[in-house]
């Protein structure tokens, strides 16, 4: 079972203001286990980086104007999408700068199955945060290299996160039974038991059908 992983980082919160997106990532997951096949594109914007989103992701416009721009990385990204189910971390934002985009550069929207880790996360723990941070912290994933927002991190945590809200996996993906708890048992040989009855258990049953009025296996068809 193939699944992607997604995220993105944007100029700003709303495609239908005029922000853009400035970088994109995938992971492949085959059975919920990552591949190490990953897709990674920073995307010129065509516009400035207000402040609040520089703060976020600390892309700078300067840095992002030598990228290319999303039209010319829109096939690549689709094929590397194919038909799979996406999982992404609010994917109703995601989902709207993408389809915003390949709008703008004459493409079709994606309209494949996915799955939002976020509304996963609020349905298993009700009440609880459910922000990328809050789940890491919550199942013991390192934070430590997510010193700033971007997409490529924060595809492997969530690919993370994702298995842990699905049960989480045996460490090491180990299912053998540690060797502590194997324990060396002599095997007992018992003689065989008898199956045929003895003379008494024969006549006894004898006698019980001779008790049986009309037994079906007498009467006629």
């Amino acid at each position: 079972m193939r699944e992607i992983v997604l995220d993105t980082e944007t100029t700003g919160l709303d495609p239908g203001e005029g922000h853009r997106i400035v970088e994109v990532a995938c992971i492949e997951l085959v059975h919920h286990v990552p591949t190490g096949r990953k897709f990674h594109r920073y995307v010129n914007p065509e516009r400035d980086m207000p402040a609040d989103a520089l703060a976020v992701h600390g892309l700078t416009a300067e840095l992002l104007t030598q990228q290319p721009l999303f039209s010319a990385i829109a096939d690549e990204l689709l094929e590397f999408i194919g038909s799979d189910p996406l999982i992404i971390h609010n994917a109703e934002f995601d989902l709207a700068f993408l389809n915003a985009e390949l709008a703008r550069a004459e493409r079709e929207p994606i309209t494949t199955e996915f799955i939002d880790t976020l509304a996963l996360a609020r349905r298993r723990f009700p009440g609880s945060p459910a922000s990328l941070d809050a789940l890491c912290r919550r199942f013991d994933i390192d934070l430590s290299e997510r010193v700033e927002h971007a997409a490529q991190i924060d595809c492997r945590l969530l690919a993370s996160v994702y298995l842990e809200l699905l049960g989480g996996r045996q460490p090491g993906l180990e299912f053998s039974a540690p060797s502590a708890l194997a324990v060396e048992v002599a095997r007992i040989v018992r003689p065989p038991r008898r199956h045929e009855p003895t003379a008494e258990e024969l006549a006894a049953h004898l006698a019980m059908l001779k008790m049986i009025t009309e037994p079906l296996w007498q009467t006629e068809a």
